[in-house]
């Protein structure tokens, strides 16, 4: 019985390094703080040329433009939140 329990920690051992997440090879997290971090950029870009379209600095164009790209990005981060939530569901819904 020691040896198996020995042999099975040998295992875990030798296989946790590749289960581990690798800092140099960036992966999803890394993914997903660019772009927080690019939708976090449009919205204030946006807001920034709506302030600046309110003091008559730009022309309507470029604010129906800066409207244009915002309203894109908001879809995009709900429409992935609940692809997050509807996996997160049927994570739940599985048996153990």
């Amino acid at each position: 019985m020691d040896i198996k329990a020995l042999n099975a920690v040998q295992k875990y051992a030798a296989s946790r390094p590749v289960t581990e997440p690798n800092a140099g090879l960036g992966g999803a997290g890394e993914a997903f703080k660019g772009l927080a971090k690019d939708f976090a950029t449009t919205l204030q870009e946006s807001e920034n040329i709506a302030k600046a379209a309110m003091t008559g600095e730009a022309d309507p164009h470029a604010l129906v433009q800066a409207l244009a790209q915002t309203e894109l990005a908001v879809e995009t981060a709900v429409t992935v939140r609940d692809k997050v939530v509807e996996a997160y569901q049927e994570i739940l819904r599985m048996p153990v």
